[in-house]
């Protein structure tokens, strides 16, 4: 029987090759978007995979979201937390407004969808969840403290909820992208990319959506039921932990 897999932030970007992958190994794929119809709409059409609309931000949401694609499709077996949001400001700069808005979608988002699946997951004994949090969460980045606060707190919240969960069939595990040839990169000047980002990236180029997907379908895999509470690197070995 094929796995259901949802990924959240799933229709464009990384989440969209995470959404594809999943799918040519056979997953049955929903996919969530917060605000761009348009572009979900002509993912879903080009590539088959059902989009959904929510906030993840919102836990009421995210129960009635899942609720209607469980429905839809079947018990979610593969959750990927990818959908994630920026603000940048120096700190001394930061508005409340700013801050809340990041940790609102990229932390507490993984709380609301985690919570949707667990119980499912723990009653058949088996999930896999798979945090997308950041070479920032890692290491910090300037102008960037909200944002390193969420994915380093999706860290924390990845080894603690692997260890409540271990015994039960389901493990829960983090990638930490660098930085990937996305739109969210196209606006970064290229003088900026190639005096100030590229240098500092051993293997000099950016990463690929799909180098980051092909590392979520081996963490998502059933053979991969003995790694858990890990957190896979994917930077060009720009930071090594």
């Amino acid at each position: 029987m094929a796995r259901v897999a949802l990924v959240t932030g799933g229709t464009r970007g990384i989440g969209a090759a995470i959404s594809q992958a999943l799918q040519a190994e056979g997953c049955l794929v929903a996919a969530t978007y917060a605000g761009n119809a348009e572009a979900a709409k002509a993912f879903a059409s080009r590539t088959g995979i059902s989009a959904h609309q929510w906030d993840i931000g919102d836990f009421d949401a995210c129960a009635t979201g899942v609720k209607a694609v469980e429905a839809s499709v079947g018990p979610i077996d593969i959750l990927v937390n990818n959908a994630g949001i920026v603000r940048d400001a120096t700190f001394h700069k930061m508005t409340q407004p700013q801050w809340d808005a990041v940790i609102r979608t990229n932390l507490d988002g993984v709380f609301n969808m985690c919570r949707q699946v667990i119980d499912g997951m723990r009653a058949r004994r088996y999930g896999r969840i798979i945090n997308v949090s950041s070479i920032n969460g890692q290491k910090g980045q300037f102008g960037q403290t909200n944002y390193s606060a969420a994915k380093a707190g999706e860290l924390g919240f990845t080894k603690a909820l692997a260890l409540e969960t271990a015994r039960l069939g389901i493990t829960v595990n983090a990638v930490c992208p660098g930085y990937i040839h996305t739109e969210m990169l196209d606006a970064v000047p290229q003088d900026i990319l190639e005096k100030s980002i590229l240098p500092q990236i051993p293997v000099g180029r950016l990463g690929r959506p799909e180098e980051i997907a092909r590392a979520v379908l081996f963490l998502a895999a059933e053979e991969a039921g003995f790694i858990t509470g890990s957190t896979l690197s994917i930077n060009g070995g720009q930071y090594m932990i």
